[in-house]
C-alpha cells in the first residue's frame, strides 16, 4: 500500500483557510466543493470540524505539499501560510521563532499531535527542533483561539499531525544529501488490523552549516533528530484509546553577539543542545446511537536546554508540563439545523527552572511551578452548509495570576454556491514566563524578574470571503487585533530596584514591566488556487500587515509577505517538478551596538527553490532540490546570514 494513502486527505493541495482544493483531473474538479477537510483544533471535540463550517481563517497543508515542496524543515512550508513570518537567528537547528498576524513569537500555540509543546521555560516553541515528516498534516488556526486552550493561542494555533499506522500503512525509507555536508535519513513503519493501528518513525538531519556571522568565518552546524510513536486500540466500538510518545534532539552551533559593535561573532566551541520528550495518552467514549461523548486525556512535557562554550557548560534551563483534560461532547441533528456542543476541564501544571552553574552573581536557580484550572464551553449551530455560528467561552483561575475569561465567537454565510461570507471575533491571554517574572542575572548589572507581572491581554477581530469559480478559488481576509498589558524589558530601572539586603547596590538595573500603551495589528490576507491543467496546479498567498507599538513599527513583522507554488507533472504522472518563490518584504529590527538601541531596515528578498522527483517504479522514487536558485544575500536577523544557495538529491523507497 503507498504510504500516501491518507484516509479523508484530498488528491493534491489544499489550503482550508480560502477553502483551496488541488484537484487531479476535470471530474473532479466538479466536486470541489464536498472536499472540505476535518479541523481537528478548531474544536475541543476530538471528532474535529469541517472547514467549512469554521467562521475563522484556518489552512491546512496535506501530505502532497509537504512532499512536493521536499519540505524538511517545517518553518520553510510556514511560509507559503498567510499571515506567518519567520525568523532563524542563523543555520538551521538554531533558534527560529514563527510569528502569525503580527503578534509576539510567544503568542501562538503549537501543538504536535494534539500535545501543547512549548517550553515552559522559555515560554515558545523552537521551531529549530521540528524536522518535517512527508506525510504529516500542518492545521493553522488564525485569531484568537485562548477561549478553547488558554494562554499563548493569542495569535492563533499551529496543529502539527502525524498520521496514525491506520492513515498510512506500509514502510518507507528516505536517505539524501548535499550541499553543506548535509545528510540527511527518514524511515516509517505504519501497520494496522481491525481493532489496532501502530506507526513508528524516526527522521535525521546533519549539516556542516555556513558562516552565519556577517564578519566571520566559522561554520555552523548542526544535528537534529526524532523519533515518535504512536498507537491506537479500539476496545470495542464504543471505547477507544491511543497514546504516543515522541523525542526530540538538536545539537547546534551557536555564535554570539557582540553588543559592543553590534555583529555577530565566530565564538569557537559555543553550542546548544537541546532535547524534548513529549507523552500522551488518551480514552474516547460514545455509546451507540448516543448523541454524547465523552474524552479523557492526559499529556507530558519534559525540555532541557544546555548552552556551552570552550570553557564547558555555561547555561540552560528545564520545564515540564503536565496537562489533563475532560471533555464532554454532544452532536444531534434536528431537520436541517445540526447541533453541536462541547464542555471540557483543563487541569495543568508547570515546572520551571534556570539550569546554569551556581554561583554568586549567577542566574536565580531557583525551581518554581503554575497551576491553572480551566474551564470551556464551546456551542456551535448550523443549517447544512448554508450558514453557522458559534460561541467559546472559557474561564482560567491561575495560582500566580488573577482569573482570566476569554471569547471567542465566529459565523459563515453562504450568499451562493460560489460565494462565502465569513466573520470572527475574540480575545486571548499570555501568562508571563520564568525569566519575565523571575529574572535571569544576579550579577553587578542585574536582570531581576517582576512577579507582579500581569498577562498580556489581545482582542480582535476578522472578515472574510472565500469565492470559488471553476477551478480557481480565491479568499480574502481582513483582520484586526489590539495588545494590551504588553510585558516589555526595562533597561534603565533605578539600581534599587535591584538591590537585595546582601550585595551591593548594584551600577545599573533592568527588569520587566507591563506596557500602557497598546499594541496594534491589522492586515490583509490573500489566497489563490487554480486547477491550470490536468498537469498544473499553483497556489500563491499575500499578506499585508500593519504592526506598530506606540507608533512605531514591531520588529521582524514585514508588512509585506508572499509566496507562490507552481506544480507541473508529467504525461505519465511519474515525474513532477515543483517552483516555489518566497517574498520576504522589507523589515526593521533592533541594532544594540549604541545605547540606547536603535531601528535598523532589513532588506527586503525573494529565494527560489526548484524541486523535482520521477518515479522508477511502484517502489523507487529518486528526487533532487535546488534552494535559494539565485544565491540572494539576506537577513531574516539583524547580523546573521541567511542560508546560501544548496543542492541535494536522494532517494525514497516504500513497501
Amino acid at each position: 500500500m503507498s504510504a500516501f494513502r491518507v484516509v479523508g486527505a484530498t488528491s493534491t493541495c489544499l489550503l482550508a483557510s480560502v477553502g483551496v482544493v488541488g484537484v487531479s483531473n476535470a471530474a473532479d474538479a466538479e466536486q470541489v466543493h464536498s472536499l472540505a477537510p476535518v479541523v481537528v483544533m478548531a474544536t475541543r471535540s476530538a471528532k474535529g470540524i469541517d472547514a467549512d463550517l469554521i467562521g475563522s481563517s484556518v489552512s491546512v497543508l496535506q501530505p502532497e505539499d509537504l512532499s512536493q515542496r521536499q519540505t524538511r524543515v517545517v518553518t520553510d512550508i510556514l511560509r507559503d501560510i498567510p499571515g506567518i513570518s519567520v525568523g532563524r537567528s542563523g543555520a538551521a537547528g538554531n533558534f527560529t521563532q514563527v510569528r502569525v498576524r503580527g503578534a509576539e513569537a510567544n503568542h501562538v500555540l503549537v501543538l504536535i499531535d494534539g500535545v501543547e509543546v512549548s517550553d515552559p521555560f522559555m515560554g515558545e516553541f523552537d521551531f529549530a527542533t521540528l524536522l518535517s515528516d512527508e506525510v504529516a498534516r500542518i492545521e493553522v488556526l488564525r485569531g484568537q483561539q485562548s477561549a478553547l486552550y488558554g494562554s499563548d493561542a493569542i495569535a492563533g494555533v499551529i496543529n502539527y499531525i502525524t498520521p496514525t499506522g491506520r492513515d498510512v500503512s506500509g514502510a518507507s525509507l528516505r536517505i539524501e544529501g548535499g550541499s553543506m555536508g548535509t545528510i540527511g535519513a527518514a524511515a516509517r513503519l505504519g501497520v494496522a488490523t481491525d481493532k489496532a493501528d501502530f506507526a513508528l518513525s524516526a527522521a535525521y538531519q546533519h549539516s556542516d552549516g555556513y558562516p552565519t556571522s556577517t564578519h566571520g568565518a566559522r561554520h555552523i552546524g548542526s544535528d537534529i533528530g526524532s523519533v515518535s510513536a504512536r498507537g491506537n486500540y479500539d476496545l470495542s466500538d464504543a471505547v477507544k484509546l491511543s497514546a504516543g510518545l515522541r523525542y526530540t534532539r538538536t545539537d547546534a552551533d551557536t555564535n554570539a553577539q557582540d553588543y559592543l559593535t553590534g555583529h555577530v561573532v565566530d565564538t569557537p566551541g559555543s553550542h546548544g543542545d537541546i532535547r524534548s520528550l513529549y507523552a500522551d495518552i488518551s480514552a474516547h467514549y460514545r455509546p451507540l446511537g448516543s448523541a454524547w461523548a465523552h474524552s479523557v486525556s492526559a499529556q507530558h512535557v519534559s525540555a532541557q536546554r544546555d548552552d556551552y562554550k570552550l570553557s564547558g557548560r555555561t547555561g540552560g534551563g528545564e520545564g515540564t508540563r503536565s496537562k489533563a483534560s475532560y471533555v464532554l461532547s454532544y452532536e444531534r441533528e434536528a431537520g436541517q439545523l445540526l447541533h453541536r456542543f462541547n464542555a471540557a476541564v483543563d487541569i495543568e501544571r508547570e515546572t520551571f527552572q534556570n539550569t546554569a552553574p551556581y554561583s554568586p552573581w549567577g542566574a536565580d536557580i531557583t525551581k518554581r511551578s503554575t497551576r491553572t484550572l480551566g474551564l470551556v464551553a464551546q456551542y456551535d449551530l448550523s443549517k447544512d452548509r448554508d450558514w453557522g455560528l458559534g460561541i467559546a467561552l472559557r474561564h482560567d483561575d491561575n495560582n500566580r495570576f488573577d482569573s482570566a475569561t476569554t471569547h471567542r465567537l465566529h459565523g459563515f454565510y453562504h450568499v451562493s454556491p460560489t460565494l462565502r461570507l465569513r466573520a470572527a471575533a475574540g480575545s486571548g491571554i499570555k501568562n508571563p514566563g520564568q525569566t519575565e517574572m523571575f529574572g535571569y542575572n544576579a550579577s553587578a548589572y542585574p536582570f531581576v524578574g517582576n512577579p507582579d507581572l500581569r498577562p498580556e491581554r489581545s482582542e480582535g477581530w476578522e472578515v472574510g470571503a472565500d469565492i470559488k469559480s471553476g477551478r480557481t478559488e480565491w479568499a480574502v481576509t481582513y483582520f484586526n487585533a489590539r495588545l494590551k498589558d504588553e510585558i516589555y524589558g526595562v533597561y534603565d530601572a533605578p539600581p534599587s530596584a535591584c538591590a537585595t539586603p546582601v550585595d551591593p547596590t548594584p551600577t545599573s538595573c533592568s527588569t520587566t514591566g507591563n506596557r500602557d500603551t497598546v499594541s496594534r495589528q491589522q492586515g490583509v490576507e490573500v489566497s489563490f488556487a487554480a486547477q491550470l491543467a490536468e498537469w498544473a496546479r499553483l497556489n500563491a498567498s499575500y499578506t499585508y500587515l500593519d504592526a506598530v507599538e506606540n507608533g512605531v513599527e514591531e520588529i521582524r513583522r514585514p508588512p509585506h509577505i508572499a509566496s507562490a507554488n507552481l506544480t507541473v507533472h508529467s504525461p505519465s504522472r511519474r515525474g513532477q517538478v515543483t517552483a516555489s518563490l518566497r517574498y520576504n518584504g522589507r523589515s526593521i529590527d533592533t541594532d544594540f551596538a549604541t545605547y540606547p538601541a536603535r531601528n535598523v531596515s532589513l532588506s527586503s528578498f525573494v529565494l527560489f527553490n526548484l524541486a523535482g522527483s520521477w518515479k522508477v517504479n511502484e517502489r523507487v522514487e529518486v528526487f533532487g532540490r535546488v534552494e535559494n536558485l539565485f544565491g540572494e544575500q539576506y537577513q531574516e536577523v539583524l547580523n546573521y546570514r541567511g542560508a546560501p544557495r544548496a543542492a541535494y538529491a536522494g532517494f525514497r523507497v516504500r513497501y
